[in-house]
Order: structure tokens, then sequence, then C-alpha cells
């Protein structure tokens, strides 16, 4: 069963916007740690941004700081990520994760994954 799904990928001109979404299937992810990677054909998966269960806390890649904003809405299970000023380097898959712990900037410390949604940027 599917348990993560992202939407909201697409195809943007550098310097745009995209929101991305993650919906969650069970109301128990309301509890876990949400984050967010991408990854590009052969290389590893990156770490992009997280968001503790209560929204407390947040954490983001250096090279997305001041431009991508991660956020949470318990009430529908949904994660998100705005992302401005998009670059080309931005270029990949974008994946949802989550876990039962806390913050974490590995991805093998996620045991839940979305399917991806591509976001490419144009120069």
């Amino acid at each position: 069963q599917v348990q993560l799904v992202e939407s909201g990928g697409g195809l943007v001109q550098a310097g745009g916007s995209l929101k991305l979404s993650c919906a969650a299937s069970r109301r128990t992810f309301s509890s876990f740690t949400r984050a967010w990677f991408r990854q590009v054909p052969g290389k590893e998966r990156e770490f992009v941004a997280t968001i503790t269960w209560n929204g407390g806390s947040t954490s983001y890649a250096d090279s997305v700081k001041g431009r991508f904003t991660i956020s949470r809405d318990n009430t529908n299970n949904t994660v998100y990520l705005q992302m401005n000023s998009l670059k080309p380097e931005d270029t990949a898959v974008y994946y949802c994760a989550a876990r039962t712990g806390g913050i974490s900037l590995v991805h093998y410390g996620y045991n839940y994954w979305g399917q991806g949604t591509q976001v490419t940027v144009s120069s």
C-alpha cells in the first residue's frame, strides 16, 4: 500500500516557483518527522528539508536555505515544500519521507517514502 504520495512537480523557468505536496494515507503520520529529499540519475539521494512532528523545528540543506520552505498540516497529514527562486541545479526527482524518530538528514534514516515527483528547471 502506498502511504506517501507527492504531487506538484513540473517544468518551470529559472527564477520561478513551485509548491510540492505530500499526502499521507494514515493518520499516524501526524506524529512522524517529515522530510524532503531529491535525486538525479546516477547520484545519491540528497537531503533538502525536514520538519518535526509538531512543526516546531525545521532544517534545510545549505543549497536551498532562504529559497525553500517546508511546512505541514497535521489535520490532513500533508507536508509541503514551497520552492522559490528555482535554479537549473534544483532539477531532480523530489521525494517525501517520514520516520518515527527525530530530525535526520540522511536518507537511510527514513523508513517511509513516496514515489517521487519530477521538478525540471530550465535556463
